[in-house]
């Protein structure tokens, strides 16, 4: 077993990381128009710096600009595709933490126009990424799934006038997404992420009652989400690895979903046309690890076995352990580690430390090297 020289790498991490003080002044300054959309920028750029220089100090191969210039780790994507706009309806997500219950209420969206690739969006973010890395760091992009546009709002988001027939949007959305991923492939990205939370949360009940009401049939919709990802992928420049990340939610330390992969398993792992894996391991709401033993032998894993939700850190002795166990189902060479989601999914940040977030990476570096050399 050795290191791995493209991605996903031994030791890794999902994206998101936490804001600075500094930032979420400049943001609150900006918002009061006491600065200007300029010097909102120069702010970003110093605070990206400072993170990707973090990144490279505890040892990790591959970079993010910790999705700084967000305010959400998926709308700020969504809202620049053609097609789509903001809702005056507020979405309700409930998510929950081991102190009760947080209500989630960002601004919904719908399609009211065909949906569309005008720009590249967040090409000037990785170019400026790409710009701050060193020799031997990989800039990665980080940008939502496509049925993140559709799974929260269902069919009644989507303008009948426009789209009488739903084939016809899931074929617009994934040669908008195609269009994205080869403009950000001529821009030099050899690592692109797809987050993705419903392959997630489609293994929660719960989560299919929710989106049988919305008029999805809840047996097959992650068959449909699949279908159109392998859609936006399927023209990938050569050379770029592409891998996705599943979670069952992360908001201020909160989740929104539970239960084990065994629902979407089969089909996430051997017909989704990805590299590898990001998977969330890091308590009992994730399941066990024997779903991991229909993924074939060309993929790569990566668990998400330190968590990014309380600042208490694991242990080396503890991480091998579980890696051990999940290698009962799967060759312990198809493996990596990384957290088990972002830090900062939103602006706001999980409940933990910059210094926390900072040992965990080394934490996850430390044991990385230890198990595969």
């Amino acid at each position: 077993m050795t290191q791995r020289q493209t991605p996903p790498f031994r030791a890794d991490h999902v994206g998101s990381l936490l804001r600075p003080a500094v930032l979420h002044e400049a943001r609150r300054q900006a918002a009061q128009g006491a600065i200007t959309a300029e010097q909102l920028r120069a702010a970003e750029d110093e605070a990206i710096r400072g993170v990707v220089d973090m990144q490279r100090k505890v040892g990790l191969r591959s970079a993010t600009d910790g999705e700084f210039r967000r305010s959400s780790w998926h709308m700020d994507f969504i809202y620049q595709l053609d097609g789509i706009s903001t809702s005056d309806e507020k979405l309700h997500v409930t998510f929950r933490n081991a102190d009760g219950e947080l209500e989630f209420s960002p601004s919904g969206l719908k399609v009211d126009g065909k949906v569309g690739l005008r720009h590249t969006i967040f090409g000037d973010h990785f170019d400026f990424l790409q710009s701050t890395v060193d020799t031997g760091v990989m800039p990665k992009l980080t940008i939502p799934s496509p049925s993140m546009v559709y799974y929260r709002g269902g069919r009644a988001a989507v303008d009948l006038g426009v789209y009488p027939d739903l084939d016809d949007f899931f074929a617009d959305l994934g040669a908008a997404y195609a269009a994205q991923v080869a403009a950000v492939g001529e821009r030099g990205c050899r690592y692109l992420q797809l987050d993705d939370t419903s392959l997630a949360y489609l293994n929660d009940p719960n989560q299919r009652e929710f989106v049988a009401e919305m008029g999805f049939d809840p047996e097959t919709l992650h068959l449909r989400n699949i279908r159109t990802m392998n859609a936006a992928i399927a023209a990938k420049p050569d050379g770029m690895a592409i891998t996705t990340h599943l979670c069952r939610g992360n908001y201020r330390s909160s989740w929104a979903a539970e239960g084990s992969y065994d629902f979407v398993a089969e089909a996430l792992f051997n017909e989704l046309d990805v590299d590898g894996y990001f998977l969330e391991f890091d308590d009992e709401r994730s399941g066990g690890f024997e779903p991991l033993r229909h993924v074939p032998k060309d993929k790569y894993v990566v668990l998400g076995l330190v968590t990014t939700k309380r600042g208490e850190l694991e242990t080396v002795d503890g991480l091998r352990r579980r890696i051990d166990e999940a290698s009962r189902y799967i060759d312990v060479d198809q493996l990596c580690l990384s957290p088990q989601c972002g830090f900062s999914s939103t602006e706001e940040g999980n409940d933990i430390t910059e210094d926390e977030q900072i040992r965990k990476l080394e934490l996850i570096v430390e044991t990385a090297a230890k198990v595969w050399g």
